[in-house]
């Protein structure tokens, strides 16, 4: 993933959506824009679409600009989420080995904005894959509040587990910066030994899981690997599928590697 790394993910992400283009399937990548964090490449300037979205965060409203480009050798549509307050820094996730502290926050926004900039431009999809704890809450608002909206009514959402020890757990009070209703933060939906657990919110409102092989699958449904949600995995074990990741062999190619 040109735009943005920090691991596996991204790779995943350039790679599957190249594989599903291929295969004749209309794809949007919807990401951050994170103008300081490139993989130092060289990348296109993204064309600004001319489309202000507002985000309710809290008790805050949020603009944000759409801007869209291509990902380079694939048919794949990319969509950036541009909000330099929380975007325009110097790294993705935290600086210095220690978190930013308004990570939840951010994400938060930036579920909703995927949700909302979907609508906008009128994907219509039928599917919505979201990959680990940063958009955990996208199923849930999918589930919860756009069951009614045109062009979600019959969108269903898969959730990707690619390490589960990353859960994006928070305070139990950045339950209002979800915009969800207090009565979801239970045992059974979004709360986890009194936090806030966005991992945990993906995994149960997602209608389908993937994690990245048949062994990860297995293995976190255990009390070794499950740090602390493999009771919530087994729960909802049979929608959950492991499926091993493929590689992009124009990137990755052991003949010249």
């Amino acid at each position: 993933m040109p735009f943005a790394k920090t691991g596996g993910l991204a790779d995943v992400a350039t790679a599957l959506s190249k594989a599903l283009c291929e295969a004749g399937h209309a794809v949007s990548l919807v990401l951050p824009f994170y103008p300081r964090a490139g993989c130092g490449q060289t990348l296109p300037t993204p064309e600004d679409i001319g489309r202000t979205l507002e985000i309710r965060v809290g008790h805050k409203r949020v603009p944000a600009r759409l801007l869209r480009t291509r990902l380079e050798g694939s048919g794949a549509q990319v969509v950036l989420i541009d909000q330099p307050i929380y975007f325009d820094r110097d790294e993705l996730y935290g600086e210095r080995g220690r978190d930013y502290d308004d990570n939840c926050e951010r994400f938060c926004f930036f579920s909703r904005a995927c949700v909302e900039a979907i609508r906008v431009l009128e994907l219509s999809p039928d599917i919505i894959h979201a990959n680990d704890w940063q958009t955990g809450l996208v199923p849930a608002l999918v589930e919860l509040e756009h069951q009614r909206t045109p062009g979600l009514e019959r969108t269903a959402t898969v959730f990707t587990i690619h390490n589960l020890a990353f859960q994006g757990q928070f305070w139990h009070w950045d339950m209002l910066l979800t915009g969800l209703d207090w009565r979801h933060f239970n045992w059974k939906q979004m709360e986890h030994n009194n936090y806030l657990n966005l991992l945990k919110t993906g995994v149960v409102f997602a209608d389908a899981l993937t994690a990245v092989s048949p062994t990860y699958a297995r293995e976190i449904q255990t009390r070794e690997f499950g740090c602390g949600l493999e009771g919530v995995l087994t729960a909802h074990r049979r929608k959950l599928t492991g499926i091993l990741n493929g590689v992009d062999t124009d990137v990755w190619n052991p003949a010249s590697d």
